[in-house]
């Protein structure tokens, strides 16, 4: 199972291209920090990690701001062919509005 849940900060925010077929692909660069435990002792995990949407989720992702704090789903994925750099697909996203509650955004099945 390739799934990945996590809470990420928006560090970069890439101009919306379209895909030859014409296709929306938004791409960022997020950022993850977070506490876990690992064999008993609290670790302190952070990584930068690039991030790409496809389809009529890249609507609600254009106007995100730097610094947008952000729960997002999805799969990792080679960048490339035979690459070994990982790309997070997003599948689903939570934006916090101004009131503090949040919206799902999610990616068409």
């Amino acid at each position: 199972m390739n799934q990945v849940y996590l809470e990420v900060r928006v560090i970069e925010v890439k101009p919306l291209r379209l895909t030859p077929a014409g296709i929306p692909v938004q791409e960022l660069i997020v950022e993850h920090c977070s506490e876990v435990v690992e064999a008993g002792h609290l670790r302190k995990v952070e990584f930068v990690l690039s991030a790409r949407a496809i389809g009529h989720i890249t609507q609600s992702l254009q106007n995100l701001t730097i610094g947008t704090v952000m729960k997002v789903e999805g799969f990792l994925a080679a960048s490339r062919k035979h690459s070994t750099k990982l790309v997070l697909h997003l599948q689903k996203v939570q934006i916090p509005d101004v009131s503090g509650s949040t919206h799902m955004i999610e990616m068409a099945k």
